[in-house]
């Protein structure tokens, strides 16, 4: 990368310092438990409306990973969701009334949020419908992942996020509230991926899976990014650019070796199609507050309405993270 272009990158991270800085007007304090933090906390932060039927599931599996608090920026809830969080003992929660869009999709939020709070702790940046596995997650806790990350002075772990879903209709089995999702959503696809490298921030950009062949089949390249940087040792010196996608400074993206060989990923657990989608994606459609007017949800409704699956013959049910290292969707690198 040439000087002139490195020093415009350093501008952009200031600007979305900047703006983070100003966003924080927007949020309002329901609940703030900040100073029970500990020095070695592993931290999640999360932008979340109308999500209350999964939150309980969601903090206890974060909660048996080793997370020792969450930060939630709660957007305009009407579920009773502000509320539930702000009852949990390890929950800092804000409220938002502002625009999601105008906020970049609640990057500027959290930005802020991890700008005052997070400097210096590992911190995990997830959607109530995402869920971390990484190698060895079934008999070690998060924090020897953190701990191994950091004897390797590895600043970033990446995460390609996994679309699961049910086999049968999105709407035929109802989703409890407690209830492990990939109980439901226990399906993926194992191939059907493309991979390209951005070479203005140095991340990969993958699309593909269910969303692509079911949503976008004539342009797959509409199709929602699947790469995600989203365990992170945070300074407050960095920022997020587009969710969680890629984040500044530019070499916090280069979670791949260049030389051939594979450095350890994760995978997320994306159980976003449940028979609770229809009802978020009509929600969404009309509030028309996500990414280009809302064009992913445009193309949700008008192929599910007549028949909601996504599974088909070539979809694989899921097992384990080692499962997910042989198809090559993770890998577990140097780390035995």
């Amino acid at each position: 990368m040439g000087v002139i272009q490195s020093y415009r990158l350093r501008l952009q991270r200031k600007r979305w310092r900047i703006r983070a800085f100003r966003k924080r007007r927007e949020l309002t304090s329901a609940a703030n438990r900040t100073g029970q933090i500990k020095r070695d906390d592993i931290l999640v932060f999360c932008t979340q409306r109308n999500e209350r039927i999964r939150l309980p599931y969601f903090l206890q599996y974060y909660r048996e990973q080793g997370v020792g608090h969450f930060f939630f920026v709660d957007n305009d809830s009407t579920d009773g969701s502000l509320d539930y969080l702000a009852e949990q003992p390890d929950v800092s929660v804000w409220s938002a009334k502002a625009s999601y869009k105008r906020s970049r999709f609640g990057v500027d939020w959290l930005n802020w949020l991890q700008m005052r709070y997070a400097h210096g702790h590992w911190t995990l940046t997830v959607d109530p419908d995402e869920f971390l596995v990484y190698p060895f997650c079934d008999t070690r806790p998060l924090r020897a992942l953190t701990d191994w990350l950091d004897a390797s002075s590895i600043k970033s772990f990446s995460a390609m996020l996994l679309d699961m879903y049910p086999k049968g209709r999105l709407d035929e089995q109802p989703y409890q509230e407690g209830q492990n999702p990939i109980d439901i959503a226990s399906w993926f696809d194992s191939g059907n991926y493309t991979i390209k490298r951005n070479r203005r921030f140095g991340n990969l950009w993958i699309q593909g899976g269910p969303r692509a062949r079911v949503f976008f089949p004539e342009e797959p390249a509409k199709a929602p990014a699947l790469n995600k940087v989203p365990l992170v040792k945070w300074d407050r010196r960095y920022a997020y650019v587009s969710s969680t996608h890629m984040l500044l400074p530019r070499g916090l993206n280069q979670v791949y070796d260049e030389w051939g060989g594979e450095k350890a990923s994760g995978v997320l657990l994306h159980a976003k199609f449940l028979d609770t989608f229809g009802a978020k994606a009509a929600e969404e459609l009309e509030r028309s507050e996500h990414y280009a007017a809302s064009v992913e949800y445009k193309a949700y409704a008008e192929r599910l309405k007549d028949d909601p699956q996504l599974w088909c013959k070539w979809s694989e049910r899921y097992i384990n993270w080692r499962q997910l290292e042989i198809l090559g969707l993770m890998s577990k690198g140097n780390w035995a």
